[in-house]
């Protein structure tokens, strides 16, 4: 039987990545992630695993890419403005296939910001940051618990489709401490391996029957050409219009096959609400309360929580739109999942917003008070 603890946000997404088999972290440290970063140095060794501390937040990307072509799990935590830093690797890992998790623990911003304090305004940069068309896969735990389940996931989502994923997590979630039972044993994807030898005609981003290729890692005697430059399945560089984009359409599709399992969400008094909230991460926490209030006072009030925020819920959010008589976005930022949620409801109902971006998170009579004016007819 596991034991109970008393835990922060971050330290649980370290202890899920090393559950997860991450063997290696490359880092720098910034404010409200750094943690992360303690908690990997302390524990990494101990479980045969290496940590780096690197010069600057661009080294740290380009390290764990090294490792992890190398056959290492790897994980990088950040906030902002190493976020920033680290796009145009993260675009690099799309498009050559490099499987990574990317720890974005959000603070108020642009540029330095208020780095002590809590916001959900990287969501939007967690999938357009780098340039060109390219799949992102992102998530967002509310609860230390969570966090460590959440970090697992990611691991093997990276693992699974050769992909980035972004963890957004924001400070509420990372410097909060819960009482904790964190699972004996997690279930672990493998690193794919080759299925077919050298003398076989092995090419290495040949794709398997699910859109994803099983790339030997560098050192297993195979020959492997690793770019950022558009390549066809032997990895080189290829100038031909249809390679291009067979290679685009792939990098999409390999994720859009499986968003049925991907894309994640959470109901909560959902079975007869005729009105919803929509939150995700530390901004939850306190919808989850309000929409308690709310129900307390007679009003049919249900609360939609994205765990997955890319792919986006467009279906659940669709479906929701179509039997609520309103949607309140809840976000701790000036307005951005809330463009989603209009988008995908396509008008079928009203979609209103409740933003904070003042260095606090919610209060919840700040949420029933934009419940209020939603259920009135008025529009944030």
């Amino acid at each position: 039987m596991s034991k109970a603890r008393l835990m922060q946000g971050n330290e649980a997404c370290a202890e899920g990545a090393i559950a997860a088999g991450v063997n290696f972290f490359a880092g720098y440290p910034i404010t409200p992630s750094t943690e992360i970063a303690e908690t990997m140095a302390r524990l990494l060794p101990q479980h045969g695993g290496k940590f780096v501390q690197m010069e600057d937040e661009i080294a740290s990307m380009g390290a764990i890419l090294g490792a992890s072509l190398a056959g290492a799990k790897v994980m990088d935590a950040t906030s902002g403005p190493g976020f920033s830093l680290k796009q145009e690797l993260i675009g690099f890992a799309a498009c050559a296939e490099i499987p990574c998790v990317l720890v974005d623990v959000q603070r108020v911003g642009p540029s330095t910001g208020q780095p002590t304090s809590p916001s959900q305004a990287d969501v939007m940069q967690a999938r357009w940051g780098t340039h060109g068309d390219h799949p992102m896969i992102a998530l967002a735990p509310w609860s230390v618990r969570e966090t460590y389940d959440v970090t697992v996931e990611a691991v093997n989502l990276a693992e699974r489709f050769r992909t980035p994923v972004i963890l957004l997590m924001d400070e509420v979630v990372g410097h909060l401490r819960e009482k904790v039972e964190l699972p004996e044993q997690v279930d672990v994807y493998p690193r794919r391996q080759p299925k077919k030898t050298r003398a076989e005609g092995y090419e290495p981003f040949a794709p398997d029957t699910d859109l994803v290729p099983n790339v030997a890692d560098f050192g297993t005697g195979y020959h492997i050409h690793v770019t950022g430059l558009i390549h066809d399945d032997t990895g080189f560089p290829s100038g031909s219009p249809e390679v291009t984009e067979q290679s685009i359409r792939r990098l999409h599709e390999k994720i859009e096959r499986a968003c049925g399992e991907v894309i994640r969400t959470e109901s909560y008094f959902m079975d007869d609400a005729e009105y919803a909230v929509v939150a995700y991460g530390g901004a939850a926490r306190t919808a989850y309360e309000a929409v308690a209030q709310a129900r307390a006072k007679g009003q049919k009030v249900g609360l939609l929580r994205l765990i997955t925020i890319w792919p986006f819920a467009d279906e659940a959010i669709a479906a929701l739109a179509g039997r609520v008589k309103g949607l309140l976005v809840a976000e701790l930022n000036y307005g951005q999942i809330v463009h989603e949620v209009r988008r995908a409801a396509a008008g079928q109902c009203p979609v209103a917003f409740c933003g904070k971006y003042n260095m606090h998170t919610y209060e919840p009579q700040e949420i029933t008070a934009a419940i209020d004016a939603m259920l009135a007819g008025g529009q944030n």
